[in-house]
């Protein structure tokens, strides 16, 4: 692959960049498709799935990367694939670039390890499945029991300390296992693609994708439990009261505890769901973000939204599963029986298999994890706030993991509420920046880093610099055209606001933002590639949506007329 350079940007006065060596000279992609918010010093540090990706990329042996990194640039986070035959010269810094050198890779590497990788990885593909529900979520859960069951409210601050090591060690060790799942289905899907191209060429471009639904995974288990409480809310007059009672959640919570069928309801759905589901939040890679257990207003919500829509979950899962089932036939009409037929069969069969993983990784990895480790630190932070060292729990999230061990050990060691002050002014005064989707060199090597398609690239580079003209241009993520009223949705406290029928406009969603796609007509989002959450979960819920526009937060308003081309990609304000 050629390292001809297509164009390059490294800083500005609107947003300039500390550079060390050897860090312009790669392609760093703005990971809006996790963090499309300022992110927090300490999951800087110690929290981003990029940790581990060393590992994975030694394990399956690429020829296409030997490492993928981050930076943090102005408040945001940045990511580059290191070359398989390159040298990491970059140096790590207290808040910035989370990395250290590497010994220089034999430049024929990538020639040598690629045959290893084609060897493997349809072992991965063939066998995960079977590892992963013997063995490797049995540990998963097994870690999940230890973190849940340790009393957190009663233990000493040495005592956190330790349990905030054995949360990362568990975090790290997850996300070894996320890698592993990631590429087995990666080599499912691709397999599956290549297959289809093979046996029979051209096909309508939106099968590939109907192909990838799943209607068997904890993220429609949660959906079944939301709508089993709206089933008895609806049954229950004094519980249909309570959720009318007040605008907000809080009020609803009041209501419910006025009477015995009301605490009977938080005592025998509404606290088991926050128990079983609630290790999420809405930007779940995060550490700053509320979990669903800390706070359980986006269940009422999601609740009263099922009840205002009277959200029917048997019919959405029949739909899907007819769709799939269509999507097969369709796949497979006009081809005989013999060798061809069997052969795309068997693919679309190991591929589909893998399709819950997409949700379940989600579930124990993207969220569980990561809200253990935020419960964790949320309990150091009480207990510093009781030695008087922070004044609010939240603000341990503001230190870096050094800083924290260092006030673990000694309480005087720094002013920890200047230290916090001065982080938490430069991380408010990073929203008001508007983030390039990358900066760095491009080159048509580091273009053709194979997980750039789930933000949107290439696409999105060959697409140019945006427009401010009153089209907005995507990637086609779910088929459908409609027109509606525009909702920008940029935290969790604007969920309620959001109108059956609007087309909601975020930077991004996680399957915490699901509760709201019973209720909407569309969806838009400034990041995201076809295969990115937003994408499968509007197919699964046959939402129209386009995916990685870059800034439709910034160019649509709440209130707007817009109309959304999920089949093109298109999305144009019209009013």
């Amino acid at each position: 692959m050629t390292r001809k350079v297509l164009d390059a940007f490294h800083g500005d006065d609107d947003f300039p960049i500390d550079w060390l060596d050897g860090e312009a000279e790669l392609f760093w992609v703005l990971d809006d498709l996790h963090c499309p918010n300022p992110v927090s010093p300490f999951f800087f540090d110690i929290g981003g799935w990029w940790l581990t990706c060393d590992h994975m990329f030694r394990r399956f042996g690429t020829p296409f990367a030997c490492d993928w990194v981050a930076k943090e640039i102005n408040g945001y986070v940045y990511t580059a694939a290191i070359p398989a035959d390159a040298e990491l010269r970059a140096e790590a810094t207290e808040y910035g670039s989370r990395y250290t050198p590497r010994v220089p890779r034999d430049p024929a590497y990538a020639d040598k390890i690629g045959p290893y990788l084609g060897t493997v990885l349809p072992h991965y593909a063939t066998n995960f499945l079977d590892w992963w529900n013997s063995r490797l979520r049995p540990e998963i859960e097994r870690n999940f029991t230890y973190l849940d069951g340790y009393d957190m409210d009663g233990a000493q601050l040495v005592e956190l300390a330790i349990l905030l090591e054995d949360a990362i060690d568990i975090h790290d060790r997850h996300w070894k296992i996320h890698w592993m799942l990631n590429f087995a289905q990666f080599s499912a899907t691709m397999a599956l693609n290549s297959t289809i191209d093979e046996v029979k060429g051209d096909v309508d471009p939106a099968l590939p994708g109907r192909l990838q639904s799943s209607v068997a995974d904890r993220n429609w288990d949660s959906i079944e439990a939301l709508w089993k409480m709206k089933e008895n809310v609806k049954s229950d007059q004094t519980l249909l009261d309570a959720f009318a009672a007040g605008d907000t959640a809080a009020g609803v919570l009041d209501a419910l505890q006025a009477s015995d069928s009301g605490r009977a309801f938080i005592a025998e759905q509404l606290d088991p769901y926050r128990h079983e589901f609630g290790a999420r939040a809405i930007w779940s890679h995060e550490f700053a973000y509320p979990t669903w257990r800390e706070n359980p207003a986006p269940i009422i919500e999601a609740v009263r939204g099922y009840v205002e829509t009277d959200y029917d979950y048997p019919a959405a899962v029949r739909a899907i599963e007819d769709d799939l089932r269509e999507a097969v036939s369709e796949l497979l009409q006009n081809l005989p029986e013999g060798q061809e037929r069997t052969r795309l069969s068997e693919a679309v069969e190991l591929s589909m298999s893998m399709n819950p993983l997409t949700p379940d990784h989600h579930f124990y990895i993207d969220q569980g994890t990561n809200a253990r480790v935020r419960l964790v630190l949320v309990a150091l932070g009480r207990k510093l706030v009781e030695l008087e060292v922070l004044d609010d729990p939240e603000d341990v999230l503001f230190l870096t993991y050094e800083q924290l061990r260092t006030l673990v050990g000694n309480q005087d060691a720094f002013d920890a509420r200047a230290r916090v002050g001065e982080r938490r002014d430069r991380h408010e005064a990073a929203y008001a920046l508007r983030p390039p989707d990358w900066v760095g060199t491009v080159t048509e090597a580091a273009l053709a880093f194979p997980y750039w398609t789930l933000w949107g690239f290439p696409e999105k580079f060959h697409r140019g610099r945006v427009s401010a003209t009153d089209r907005i241009e995507g990637l086609a993520a779910s088929p459908g055209v409609v027109e509606g009223t525009a909702r920008v949705v940029m935290s969790l406290e604007e969920f309620d606001a959001v109108q059956p029928g609007e087309i909601v406009v975020c930077r991004m969603t996680n399957p915490a933002w699901v509760v709201l796609f019973t209720r909407i007509a569309g969806l838009v989002t400034d990041a995201g590639g076809v295969a990115s959450h937003p994408a499968v979960v509007s197919r699964e819920f046959g939402l129209p949506a386009v995916v990685g526009t870059s800034n439709a937060t910034e160019r649509i308003k709440t209130g707007s007329r817009v109309r959304l081309n999920g089949s093109t990609g298109i999305v144009e304000v019209i009013a």
